[in-house]
């Protein structure tokens, strides 16, 4: 249905944002303000684009994106446009961003908050407007320097620069409201209801064909449906948006749609449990595809023939939202049912099936986006939480997706109270059902957390009582311990079989060449997540200690380039490689540790020979000194026979109990512990690849955090995207993200994995989260069919025990058991599939989640 909003007359506002100019307080100074001048010389310019000259850094106050229109065919033209508002101090000017830098906004090099300068812009006249142009930037380069502590003030945002649309989408999905054009809440006026007059629900189903005009209708909100947008570049609807809600009166519930320029008027006013009296509405049949939520009364009969449309035409739809204070118990509205359970009934639920659920946050993630289409602009956003309840040792494991409740979403954080409506059990009943349950949300969902609680209907509900109960009993300190928040979290696992992996998916679908990897993190947009499956051989692993990872986050420009270098341009000698290692520690001394400042940032990575299968034997140390009784002794390894004739260890690196560990090998040449192996595959190849790439950097934003509550904001503000406009600091913390207490182990592996044709290799990362027991947060036997993945994870995890007990601290990571494991798949052929995650700037994060060995051709197994 068209949006009947008429098009406002643009050339009727003032000159300043005709031209894209935002009037400061000192704007119209003559010579005041670069920007100011430069605006002037681009418009008088004969080639309408210049380059300045010296220019200044400027502040980006705002990056705002819109739907692009669509070109003439056959041309190829991007979905989105984007204007920047930039300012000098002096004034702001809002400008178009010329598509081909897209990318900048894409990846979050060009954010609000940044600096920067203008090295050529031009100005643009709209041929089909009088009298109107507008800056556009064409080339810019980074500034050094932070933003100013208060950027010049935007008021009311004026209509997109460019194209005929009246309003800007948010910047990083399309399911929120965004800008001021979307009405907070709608005050309740006085409202005379004429029960005389109404019609029911019921009535209207049997006679709606024969009727023109509808008698009023009074419901209740049961159920309310994120935001759907469905603008496209070539309709001319300006407000292509659509809300679905469920309502009930006496007779039984409905569909009813909220269109177009109602949705910013009206969708935030309409809440769950909301009475509404609907005048002047349409009726028609329903859309026979949309999503039904299951209500929490099972008894309340559905009319699924027919929706309630509400429009601004065709005919004006009148709506009045009835207080709850004047509503009438002789009106017979039904009240909210819910359908809550508690985390010790989910395990025996089955999939899809939904339920609401209440707990106290004690993980939630950084938010990160989905690809909704191959080589779309459109992406899901979404984040990970837990919530415990007291009713089992296991939290409820919530994939969050938005739904538009931006205020919300970004504000999830541990020790908060999270309720989340309309979720569905997700299970493989194929795997361990209950290690791989958790709960999604549907598209009728909503979330509420502490401080949104007041009123909401379910307040009533007996098991939200219960928990609240709970609570009370509970210690706010011992809680606070099992907090955690942001980082990398590899959940849902990847499943055990990578047919099962695969799914009906064609597995040359799904396979990706070691050499397109470079491709692949290229079209990463920020934040953005995916899984990719590579095949390859495993000929490579390198431990690195806290103090190498501190390094690594101390790097002045932490850039990842996917570059395809050749072996000789990116090789590099362990001398090279140890000399520029100590440089950049001595030039970021005052740099904590990456991983949470277990270790000195001061101490070095030892960068020890290589071992080959040749040099598996070591020597046993009893006499290692300790600093606490809680270490066991040493034991003696004994030696087997490898399928080759070596010798290989067999002493298992489990750990014996809850404070102890096995023993730790050094080599026989230099007596000292040893933190990588290779294989003689490797040792053969690694000067003759044609390709390298390396993707082992964990960055700081890649590492669970310990939650801090005095620094709650600047935490919650590092893990949720960047803003579209600029606000300055609310907090004051000079505190730096490395700076907050890893969750995880006390350092990372960097596994090498060859190409199976030998002339490709990349470096990947892999983390092993160990976290304390009782945060449930990550746990190894989530990754117990992988080998070599499972050993380096509780080799890690006995480390962190040891230290947390006032053990050693720099113990030897790479157990016999590693490398027996990793000898296992010498030159064998696997599947490895990859977390891929776009960080921001040149920042993508690679790390290792699942290795499958292929067997047979068409059989594959897990390791």
């Amino acid at each position: 249905m068209q949006d009947p909003t008429p098009e406002r007359d643009r050339s009727a506002r003032p000159a300043e944002e005709r031209q894209g100019v935002a009037a400061g307080p000192a704007a119209a100074a003559s010579g005041a303000s670069w920007l100011q001048r430069v605006f002037e010389e681009v418009r008088g310019s004969s080639q309408l684009s210049v380059a300045p000259a010296e220019p200044p850094p400027v502040t980006v106050v705002a990056v705002e994106r819109y739907l692009a229109a669509a070109p003439p065919p056959p041309a190829a033209a991007p979905q989105y446009w984007y204007d920047v508002t930039i300012a000098d101090g002096a004034c702001q000017q809002r400008c178009y961003l010329a598509p081909h830098l897209n990318g900048l906004v894409q990846r979050a090099h060009l954010r609000a908050g940044a600096r920067l300068r203008l090295t050529r812009c031009a100005y643009l006249y709209d041929e089909k407007r009088l009298n109107y142009g507008f800056l556009c930037l064409e080339g810019l380069e980074r500034a050094g320097g932070a933003a100013p502590a208060a950027a010049p003030g935007a008021r009311r945002r004026p209509p997109p620069l460019r194209g005929e649309k009246k309003h800007y989408l948010p910047l990083w999905n399309n399911e929120d409201p965004y800008g001021d054009i979307w009405v907070a809440e709608k005050p309740p006026a006085p409202v005379d209801v004429d029960v005389s007059k109404l019609t029911s629900l019921g009535q209207l189903e049997m006679t709606w064909r024969s009727r023109v005009h509808f008698q009023p209708l009074l419901v209740r909100v049961l159920h309310k449906s994120r935001l759907r947008y469905y603008g496209k570049p070539d309709k001319k609807l300006d407000m292509p948006y659509q809300a679905y809600f469920e309502v009930a009166d006496g007779s039984g519930m409905m569909s009813m749609v909220l269109w177009n320029s109602l949705c910013p008027e009206w969708y935030n006013s309409m809440k769950v449990g909301t009475v509404l009296l609907l005048e002047q509405y349409a009726i028609k049949t329903s859309y026979p595809f949309k999503t039904q939520p299951t209500p929490g009364d099972s008894q309340m009969k559905r009319f699924a023939t027919i929706e309630i449309s509400l429009n601004v035409r065709d005919p004006p739809t009148k709506i009045s939202i009835i207080p709850e204070e004047m509503v009438k118990p002789e009106w017979g509205l039904p009240e909210v049912k819910y359908r809550f359970i508690t985390r010790s009934e989910l395990d025996d639920l089955p999939n899809n099936h939904s339920c609401d659920v209440i707990g106290l946050v004690t993980f939630v993630g950084r938010a990160e986006r989905a690809r909704k289409r191959e080589h779309g602009e459109d992406f899901w956003l979404y984040r990970w939480a837990h919530a415990i309840d007291g009713t089992s040792d296991q939290p409820f494991i919530l994939e969050l997706f938005a739904t538009s409740q931006p205020d919300v979403f970004e504000h999830i954080h541990p020790m908060t109270y999270l309720v989340c409506t309309q979720m569905r059990v997700v299970r493989d009943i194929t795997e361990n059902p209950s290690r791989t349950i958790y709960l999604t949300t549907s598209n009728e969902s909503q979330m509420f957390i502490t401080g949104w609680h007041k009123g909401q209907p379910y307040t009533k509900d007996a098991k939200v009582k219960n928990f609240i109960q709970w609570t009370k009993t509970q210690s706010e300190a011992d809680q606070m311990k099992k907090t955690v928040i942001g980082g990398y979290y590899p959940f849902p696992r990847p499943p055990n079989n990578f047919l099962r992996y695969c799914k009906n998916n064609k597995v040359e679908s799904i396979l990706k060449a070691i050499g397109e990897m470079g491709r692949e993190i290229e079209d990463l947009h920020y934040r953005e997540h995916k899984r990719i499956a590579i095949q390859g051989i495993i000929s490579a692993i390198r431990y690195i200690r806290c103090s190498n990872a501190a390094e690594d986050a101390s790097r002045v420009e932490p850039a990842q380039k996917d570059t395809s270098q050749s072996v000789e341009s990116s090789a590099m000698s362990k001398e090279d490689c140890v000399r520029k290692r100590k440089t950049r520690n001595l030039q970021n001394k005052e740099v904590k540790s990456l991983l949470g400042g277990h270790c000195s940032p001061g101490e070095q990575h030892q960068h020890q020979a290589p071992l080959t299968k040749s040099s598996v034997k070591r020597k046993i140390t009893h006499g290692l000194r300790t600093d606490t009784e809680h270490l066991n002794e040493f034991q003696h390894e004994d030696f087997v026979q490898d399928k080759n004739g070596q010798a290989v260890s067999e002493s298992l690196q489990y750990c014996a109990d809850q404070e102890g560990m096995s023993d730790i090998p050094e080599t026989e040449e230099t007596g000292r512990t040893c933190d990588s192996w290779q294989s003689d595959l490797w040792a053969q190849v690694k000067d003759k690849l044609m390709k390298y790439l390396h993707h082992s950097t964990v960055f700081p934003e890649s590492i669970p955090r310990k939650f801090d509550y005095v620094h709650k904001d600047l935490l919650m503000q590092q893990y949720n995207l960047h803003a579209a406009v600029h606000q300055p600091k609310e907090y004051r913390s000079d505190k730096n993200i490395s700076e907050f207490k890893s969750a995880s182990g006390l350092g990372y592996y960097e596994v090498t994995v060859l190409g199976i044709n030998h002339d490709v290799a990349i470096d990947v990362a892999f983390l092993p989260l160990f976290c304390p027991e009782d945060t449930h947060l990550f746990r190894i036997e989530d990754i117990q069919n992988d080998k070599l993945l499972s050993c380096m994870s509780c080799i890690s995890a006995c480390q962190q025990k040891a230290s947390s007990n006032g053990g050693i601290h720099d113990m030897f990571p790479l157990s016999s058991e590693i490398v027996k494991a990793a000898m296992d798949l010498d030159g064998k052929h696997v599947v490895c599939i990859l977390d891929v995650c776009h960080l921001g700037d040149d920042k993508v994060e690679v790390f290792l989640s699942k290795i499958y060995k292929t067997v047979e051709p068409d059989v594959l197994d897990p390791v």
